[in-house]
């Protein structure tokens, strides 16, 4: 009997590298292999983002590029699913371009590709329109070791008027504290080091519940389990960071003093614009709250520049923001409109040279800060998972400090997958530098 291989290509977001895993599982599970050549793919899956109109560009390029593959090998089954894939008529406009795809399916129905692929279906679209629906079980096959994803919630609620993710997720839906806790102590006992839990909205966990679940009690809960790992989650909505999250972020030793906290805009004018439902004045206050009860803690955001009516008295805003909370990184980008948003039909819009002198400043002044806070790394000892191997460099590992900061060091012998001591030495924007500490 022949092997069969198939090679997924995923973009986008942590969550669409974990549903990867997933419809690795699915294919594994059949009795296909991974392969990183596409050419020897006779199963070639697109997990897609739309995010971005450039993530969407790229992506249409990309399964062009497969005609004359699909023309050559005929067997081959082309896959598409995600939130692309999801916008409303999108899985006729690609089917219309390019129907050569075999199967379309969107972000609730990756299961249904097991089906599909066993009794060698004809072409589909399957893209259901619903709210979506949590499928316990999936087969995963996980690609991250040490560190492993793990979703507590799915969806979003909160229809920022930029944002296409509450119309291609659905509405919130958490996992049962039961099920999550059963698979984290899983993947401990298989020997992962970090899990980190997803959603697009962390801390909205338990809300749909009606039974008492919230994410803090989850943190506390999981915390718990025996074990040498440590957890980390992603991402964290402003208004929705209670006080009882910041405390079991602060008592507990296995959760990791790292907050990723997107604050979009420094002006309350523009939050306003994009309905995020609190005020500047909101979020420094719970910056300052944060770092009062966790000194150690490493807060990471992202800034977006350009959306619809941003004057320059709002982008002064956004800057010194910015300066009062000392951000350890930022990850800063330019507006981009999506069609099924409020924000696609506003029409205060920034002009495209406005945005690109804004981006760079912005970016200029995080990179200031951040080389300015290395200096509060330098000379202290950290406990680093190491996680992979920096090969630009000979004999070069890498790993995070528990607050987020990658930290670089060298070592003549494989450290992968352990926690070992570095002392940091020095520091650029991007990156520190260290030594293992015997």
């Amino acid at each position: 009997m022949m092997e069969k291989y198939y090679f997924i290509m995923t973009y986008g977001c942590q969550m669409n590298i974990h549903e990867s895993e997933k419809i690795a599982g699915i294919l594994e599970n059949l009795g296909y292999k991974a392969t990183d050549c596409v050419e020897n793919a006779d199963v070639i899956a697109f997990n897609t983002c739309c995010i971005r109109e450039t993530a969407e560009q790229k992506i249409m390029g990309h399964i062009g590029s497969l005609e004359k593959l699909k023309k050559n090998k005929p067997h081959v089954k082309i896959v598409l699913c995600g939130c692309m894939t999801q916008q409303e008529g999108k899985g006729e406009e690609i089917k219309s371009k390019y129907p050569y795809v075999d199967y379309i399916l969107g972000t609730h129905n990756i299961d249904q590709l097991h089906d599909l692929l066993e009794k060698q279906s004809k072409s589909k679209i399957l893209v259901e329109q619903t709210d979506g629906y949590i499928t316990e079980n999936m087969p995963v096959t996980r690609t991250s070791m040490p560190n492993a994803w793990v979703n507590i919630i799915y969806g979003c609620n909160n229809f920022c008027t930029y944002c296409i993710v509450p119309y291609v997720r659905g509405r919130e839906r958490s996992r049962s504290m039961q099920s999550i806790k059963a698979e984290v102590e899983s993947l401990v006992a298989e020997g992962y080091k970090e899990i980190t839990l997803l959603g697009q909205n962390v801390n909205s966990y338990g809300n749909d519940l009606k039974d008492g679940s919230s994410f803090a009690k989850l943190l506390n809960e999981l915390a718990q389990i025996p074990g040498d790992f440590r957890l980390r989650f992603m991402t964290s909505h402003p208004k929705d960071f209670t006080d009882d999250v910041i405390e079991a972020i602060a008592s507990n030793d296995k959760i990791c003093k790292h907050i990723h906290l997107p604050v979009q805009a420094g002006s309350t004018n523009m939050l306003k614009a994009m309905n995020r439902k609190y005020t500047r004045e909101s979020y420094l206050e719970l910056v300052d709250k944060i770092k009062t009860k966790i000194p150690s803690v490493g807060i990471t955001t992202d800034i977006m520049v350009g959306f619809n009516g941003e004057t320059d008295e709002d982008f002064e805003e956004t800057l010194s923001l910015v300066e009062k909370c000392k951000f350890s990184s930022a990850f800063c980008f330019v507006y981009s409109k999506r069609k099924g948003t409020v924000g696609y039909n506003m029409t205060n819009i920034v002009p495209q040279e406005v945005k690109k002198e804004r981006i760079k400043r912005l970016i200029a002044l995080q990179n200031k800060i951040t080389r300015q806070g290395n200096s509060k790394y330098l000379g202290n000892v950290f406990e680093i998972l190491v996680e992979d191997v920096n090969s630009k460099f000979e004999n070069t590992y890498c790993g995070r400090t528990d607050c987020g900061r990658l930290v670089n060091f060298k070592s003549d012998k494989n450290i992968l997958n352990q926690f070992v001591k570095v002392k940091v030495t020095k520091g650029t924007s991007a990156t520190l530098w260290g030594e293992i500490q015997e």
